[in-house]
């Protein structure tokens, strides 16, 4: 298709789908005004909500200097979704030091809520800056990258905080697993699932070649993991049930300077607008942090109403226990995680979580 045609095109989805970021952030004399190779980067980002109109978001970066390549557009983008200024800017801090609200002692203890053991979940994005992002990434670009990485995950291996496996999707590599081994690692969420059936991520790159370079690192204790090759190069998460949140927030700090200071492997960052993501929704941090916890006082009536009228002025997001669209736990377990990746620093997400978990708990303990 020529950029007539698909000037055409956006002009006839645009007023359709006003929800549509990407279409509504296209500014067809800001586009005239690039070179070839911008325009044809632009057209490339935004093929997804071209070719899935009924997108939220509509556009995936393709190169790690995209949003600063083509600012004019992301920093429209960003702000549509993130409800900031244009000239919205992030700065990344993991330090609770100063941060209001939080106990003086620094430990913040669920225990002390008077909330037992919950389970806690902190995923970060990460790319890495010397490849294309996966949008734009060649069969042979995911393969160097996921040897790139089997060559840091040996790193780990040997390291007996982490130790573990690496299990690889790709014809091929020496650590290549069956079918039946990755139904049972997605059965257990360990891995992700086959994203070459998803419309949005076929249209933006994203899931081209799949399986190659695709995978996942477990470590020993199966509480630290790493996806290869899903929507960013990789997604970094940690697990543990435990009462106190700093806990699983530390260890992945920890983790992620681990292997950021592997040889070869440098994280793409943004002077403006932090972590480097393929999803303008993740900018920033990168970050989702989510902690389970049982309200069955607020979810008496079967519905997360009331949990999400108390969190959502907190930033908070209440789901399912599986996700997005599925059900609160049987005895009334929901998923609590705030909603803020851009314009927050990874400390306030840590406070906004421990702050919300309170006044859930306080909340709930008024109708026991």
């Amino acid at each position: 298709m020529s950029f007539d045609q698909q000037l055409a095109r956006i002009a006839e989805l645009a007023p359709a789908h006003p929800q549509n970021i990407a279409l509504q952030s296209f500014d067809p004399a800001y586009f005239d005004g690039l070179d070839r190779d911008l325009q044809t980067r632009l057209m490339a980002c935004i093929n997804s909500g071209v070719e899935n109109p009924d997108s939220e978001m509509g556009c995936y970066a393709c190169q790690p200097s995209d949003y600063d390549d083509l600012r004019p557009f992301f920093a429209q983008a960003l702000a549509a979704y993130h409800k900031v200024g244009l000239d919205a800017r992030h700065v990344n801090d993991w330090s609770l030091d100063g941060v209001d609200g939080l106990p003086e002692s620094g430990a913040l203890d669920l225990a002390a809520l008077g909330l037992p053991a919950l389970s806690m979940r902190v995923r970060v994005g990460r790319n890495l800056a010397d490849f294309p992002l996966p949008g734009a990434m060649t069969q042979a670009d995911r393969v160097a990258l996921e040897n790139r990485m089997m060559a840091a995950f040996n790193i780990l291996i040997s390291n007996d905080d982490y130790g573990g496996s690496y299990h690889s999707l790709t014809p091929g590599n020496p650590n290549e697993i069956t079918a039946d081994q990755y139904q049972a690692l997605v059965n257990e969420h360990v891995m992700f699932k086959d994203m070459s059936a998803d419309t949005y991520l076929l249209a933006a790159g994203i899931a081209g070649d799949w399986p190659h370079g695709r995978g996942c690192y477990v470590s020993a204790d199966r509480s630290f993991i790493i996806w290869v090759g899903e929507e960013d190069h990789l997604r970094i998460m940690c697990m543990e049930k435990g009462t106190v949140l700093n806990r699983v927030f530390d260890r992945l700090k920890t983790a992620l300077d681990v292997v950021a200071t592997i040889d070869g492997l440098s994280f793409a960052m943004s002077a403006d607008y932090g972590v480097v993501t393929s999803c303008p929704t993740n900018m920033g941090t990168g970050m989702r942090a989510s902690v389970h916890i049982p309200l069955p006082g607020l979810t008496a009536d079967g519905t997360d109403a009331q949990a999400k009228a108390i969190a959502k002025p907190l930033g908070l997001s209440v789901r399912g226990v599986g996700g997005e669209h599925t059900p609160i736990g049987a005895d009334g377990t929901v998923d609590i995680s705030p909603s803020a990746r851009f314009c927050i620093t990874e400390a306030q997400i840590i406070a906004a979580l421990y702050n919300g978990l309170a006044l859930l708990k306080a909340e709930e303990d008024k109708l026991a």
